[in-house]
């Protein structure tokens, strides 16, 4: 009986498909201190904001068709890995580096267009994503706070796109936030692969009950971390009452949530996939969203 091979798609739909545009989601993170800073109503501002997303998007982009490139043997092996486009064999190196091209030097652009304390930061991200292509994403620990490092400057360039300053309360949440999903992305990878060290060397130095440690550790202290934040008095005097403690069960309930769709189905190894797939999470971030506009735009 013969193979039944599939078709190469489109070199438009292979190329938008190695962009990855799904992973665009975690760029949201940029637009947290717009709505933190209660200037979600100021319309140059969130032009700004915006911007400022799709230029991480973009620069995000690039970073993702170079790894592919690079972890294009490794990534053939894999069970989902392979279908991307480059493992597939759909885009060629000269395709691939004019993607990367482009979606540089368009981030470059919008980056420039901000200023260049942005620019600045989209330069740091890029140099962050050399270091762990070269070798931090086979370190254990490691890979992990470049991870969260990584979710800290998309903090900052939304942050620095309005000219506000990053609070301390938002970079606690933010790292303690990054590095648990970091390690529930770990997990994901350890429990569904065979041969895990063979995709990825430092797979061999985890193990999954460390993992589960490390997670439940995490994950504590950011519930604690956003818990203290809403009802600091500093906040308080910020927002102008202290109805933002509302969003804390909500906040409860998602990473609850989050932890049993890593322990009972597998899932955690994408975020994006669960941001865009699970409809509860979905309701979750969409309740908190309302309770903080509620708290921040329209006070007592």
């Amino acid at each position: 009986m013969e193979a039944v091979t599939t078709p190469a798609p489109l070199w438009p739909i292979a190329a938008v498909k190695a962009l990855r545009p799904k992973q665009w989601t975690k760029n949201g993170v940029l637009l947290v201190p717009l709505i933190f800073a209660k200037s979600a109503v100021e319309g140059g501002l969130v032009v700004k904001a915006l911007v400022a997303v799709i230029a991480f998007s973009l620069l995000a982009s690039g970073v993702y068709v170079v790894n592919d490139w690079v972890d294009r043997e490794k990534d053939r092996l894999h069970p989902e890995k392979r279908k991307r486009p480059i493992a597939a064999g759909h885009l060629g190196f000269g395709s691939a580096m004019f993607l990367v091209a482009l979606c540089w030097a368009g981030a470059g652009a919008l980056g420039w267009w901000l200023g260049l304390p942005v620019l600045g930061v989209l330069g740091g991200y890029l140099l962050l994503q050399v270091l762990y292509t070269g070798g931090l994403k086979h370190m254990v620990l490691l890979d992990v706070m470049a991870i969260a490092l990584g979710f800290i400057l998309r903090v900052v360039a939304g942050a620095t796109a309005i000219d506000v300053s990053v609070s301390n309360w938002l970079f606690l949440c933010t790292v303690l936030g990054a590095v648990f999903l970091g390690f529930a992305k770990r997990r994901a990878e350890l429990s569904s692969l065979e041969e895990a060290a063979s995709h990825r060397a430092n797979l061999a130095d985890y193990t999954v009950p460390m993992l589960d440690q490390m997670m439940s550790i995490s994950a504590a202290c950011t519930v604690l971390a956003y818990g203290l934040y809403s009802v600091s008095p500093e906040t308080v005097a910020h927002v102008g009452s202290d109805r933002l403690k509302f969003t804390v069960p909500c906040v409860l309930y998602g990473v609850f949530r989050y932890l049993f769709l890593v322990h009972k189905r597998g899932q955690g190894g994408a975020p994006e996939k669960v941001l865009l797939g699970d409809f509860p999470i979905q309701a979750t971030i969409a309740l908190i969203l309302a309770i903080a506009a509620w708290a921040l735009y329209f006070p007592k």
